[in-house]
């Protein structure tokens, strides 16, 4: 029986504490080096801003942005929700196809707590992947009810924060 084999379980990070994309970036290096093909959908980010765009190419994954280059503040506008439902379609192919060991679904978890995407669309997402495709949801405001769909669930809790103080996203830390 090969590695590959056992994957395909579900991860959920969510939380308002720093570290959910972190975490499931240090997950893919462990595929990675295990030889295993990984993509990153990410949702809400912008191509050519965050540091892992930058790294993808250089460590072996795929990467793909589905995000607007502005942040959603309050109520989307249209244009936000189509660039969530576009990246929600790509979602759906990936997950689907077991091309992919790994999949990465960055920033899911805030388009469905800002409304942009329907919540039994994800979870008919979740349910059709493919066997031992290992499968990521980050983002802050996850709903609930998809816990039950996960083998994991990680809850990043902010106690302390430099925004607390006034510091700003520093580039190579929270970008």
């Amino acid at each position: 029986m090969s590695w590959k084999d056992r994957l395909g379980m579900v991860h959920i990070y969510t939380g308002n504490g720093k570290g959910k994309t972190t975490a499931a970036l240090g997950l893919a290096m462990r595929i990675l080096g295990s030889g295993g093909k990984v993509i990153v959908v990410q949702f809400m980010k912008a191509p050519k801003v965050y540091g892992e765009y930058f790294m993808a190419d250089k460590c072996g994954f795929k990467i793909e942005s589905y995000g607007l280059p502005k942040f959603v503040h309050g109520k989307p506008d249209e244009e936000d929700i189509k660039a969530a439902k576009r990246a929600l379609e790509r979602a759906k192919e990936v997950v689907k196809s077991g091309e992919w060991d790994l999949v990465i679904l960055d920033e899911i978890c805030v388009a469905l707590g800002f409304g942009m995407l329907d919540v039994e669309e994800v979870k008919e997402l979740i349910r059709s992947k493919a066997k031992n495709t290992e499968l990521v949801l980050t983002g802050r405001y996850c709903p609930e009810e998809l816990y039950e769909l996960a083998d994991y669930v990680t809850e990043m809790k902010e106690i302390k924060h430099p925004y607390q103080r006034g510091i700003t996203a520093r580039r190579g830390i929270e970008y």
